[in-house]
């Protein structure tokens, strides 16, 4: 019941049981008030008659006046001129008569099965006897259950010589109505509940249609890559009436669509401006860095003598026009990477790469302990051979300028399920915290711990193994603590 729809659905369902349950017990209670208010006036009808012939055998007492006017003190309550014979005539059929004297039950039976076969003694245990002399005489119905018959209604009232008369009519008429009246409710509410249970779910699908295409709209503008690149969004929400919340909500939300359409649109133009920029720069670069380059090489050929100042300044700026000439060389690949051009996709056996990698490493820091961890078998990956290459020399040259001398570079190669795993793993000081998370953006630079003492670069060398490794379909990343960094690099070798 996660859904808004079953929330809504289970929640109409339950208040329409609380609402049939509570007109069922209303009227289950007051239908049984009313039977048993009936119930005690046919008591009060039937007066004592029953159980004061019990004493006698079924005949009233001789000294019983006649009449009314013969008698100073009344009759009886129920008792009238002709009603000598105070047997079970006139009398329902299951009509209960019980004498007691004192808290002592004399005289107990119930009417027979037809009018004038007299009275059928009750044989009466001794807890249904302390419930019949607990009976006070009141006048009132009350009802009790006998262990020889079932529940019985009750009323009890003083006799002319001291005794107590208790005149019953059996409960089971009241009851059988009543719980023929829960059982057709029952029913009644049950199907109720289920019609109005299928008519609510297919009328809160209805009406959350709008807020369902919102969510699957939603749902798929949330899978769309929206880092970079173009991006188109999904159709927007069909309209809905506007007075509604829903209706609101979908207005709101394809007006957020589209404000995030235009700014997604407008960030494409300015990467593919940028990206362009880039490599137009870049390109238009190379001629004249590479010029400067060939100048100063010239100069310092020159046979005449030239002063050592200036064959100084000549060689720095041939060194310095030989970097500008590499960055060059990196914008202008990562303008190309950017722009989605296919790299060469080759057999490239990776272990030959990192033993030459690994090679020039050695010849450019000897003051590093550099350890090769191999696996027995050649492991092989396609892709562009060069660029690889140029990978595991970025991040050889990145552990080598960024970690004191003596400090030891490891670098391994393992194959894990279709997986090429190169990680190159040093020992010092450490990336710092607050660079990690942009260490594989472009022009981001180490912190001066890592660069103490080892100059600086443009920021691009990482930025490239992270865009190379993309463009073979595999990643990069860091695990960076004091004493210990390690960069990881995935690649898909081609097997299942």
């Amino acid at each position: 019941m996660h859904t808004l729809r079953a929330r809504l659905t289970v929640g109409l369902v339950v208040l329409l049981a609380v609402s049939c349950a509570a007109v069922g017990v209303a009227a289950v209670v007051e239908l049984n008030g009313f039977l048993t208010g009936r119930l005690d006036q046919q008591l009060r009808d039937a007066g004592v008659r029953f159980p004061a012939s019990l004493e006698h055998g079924g005949s009233l007492p001789s000294d019983l006046p006649r009449s009314r006017k013969d008698s100073p003190g009344g009759t009886l309550m129920g008792v009238e001129d002709g009603d000598e014979d105070g047997d079970t005539r006139r009398q329902a059929v299951g009509t209960f008569g019980c004498r007691l004297v004192g808290d002592t039950v004399t005289d107990a039976a119930v009417v027979g099965s037809s009018s004038g076969t007299g009275a059928v003694p009750v044989p009466l245990g001794a807890a249904d006897r302390r419930k019949l002399a607990a009976v006070p005489a009141d006048g009132d119905g009350h009802t009790i259950d006998l262990s020889s018959m079932d529940d019985y209604r009750v009323m009890a009232a003083e006799g002319r010589d001291g005794d107590v008369l208790i005149t019953g009519l059996p409960m089971e008429p009241v009851e059988a109505t009543v719980h023929r009246l829960e059982l057709v409710a029952g029913i009644v509410f049950g199907a109720a509940l289920a019609v109005a249970g299928v008519a609510g779910a297919l009328w809160v699908r209805w009406s959350l249609r709008p807020l369902s295409s919102v969510a699957a709209t939603a749902t798929r503008v949330s899978e769309l890559p929206l880092a970079s690149g173009e991006v188109a969004l999904p159709p927007r929400a069909p309209e809905s009436d506007p007075r509604s919340e829903v209706g609101r909500v979908a207005s709101a939300f394809d007006m957020m669509l589209g404000h995030v359409g235009e700014a997604l649109t407008k960030r494409h133009t300015s990467e593919e401006r940028l990206r362009s920029f880039a490599a137009d720069a870049s390109h238009e670069l190379r001629t004249p860095v590479a010029s400067i380059r060939g100048h100063a090489e010239l100069a310092l050929l020159h046979p005449d003598p030239v002063p050592q100042k200036v064959v100084r300044a000549l060689e720095r700026i041939e060194a310095e026009a030989a970097r500008m000439g590499e960055m060059v060389d990196d914008l202008l690949l990562l303008a190309r990477l950017d722009a989605g051009r296919p790299l060469e996709r080759r057999p490239v056996d990776l272990t030959r790469l990192v033993l030459d990698a690994v090679t020039d490493a050695q010849a450019a820091g000897p003051g590093h302990r550099w350890t090769l961890e191999l696996p027995e078998e050649p492991v092989t990956v396609p892709g562009d051979a060069h660029r690889l290459h140029q990978v595991l020399a970025n991040l050889l040259a990145n552990a080598r300028l960024h970690t004191p001398v003596g400090s030891t570079v490891t670098i391994s190669l393992r194959t894990d399920a279709g997986t090429a795993v190169l990680t190159v793993h040093d020992d010092g000081p450490g990336v710092a915290e607050d660079i990690r998370p942009k260490v594989f953006e472009r022009f981001t630079r180490a912190d001066r711990r890592r660069t103490e003492g080892a100059g600086t670069g443009a920021g691009l060398g990482l930025s490239i193994v992270a865009a190379v490794a993309e463009a073979h379909d595999g990643s990069v990343t860091l695990d960076s603590g004091p004493g210990s960094t390690t960069f990881t690099v995935r690649l898909p070798t081609g097997e299942e």
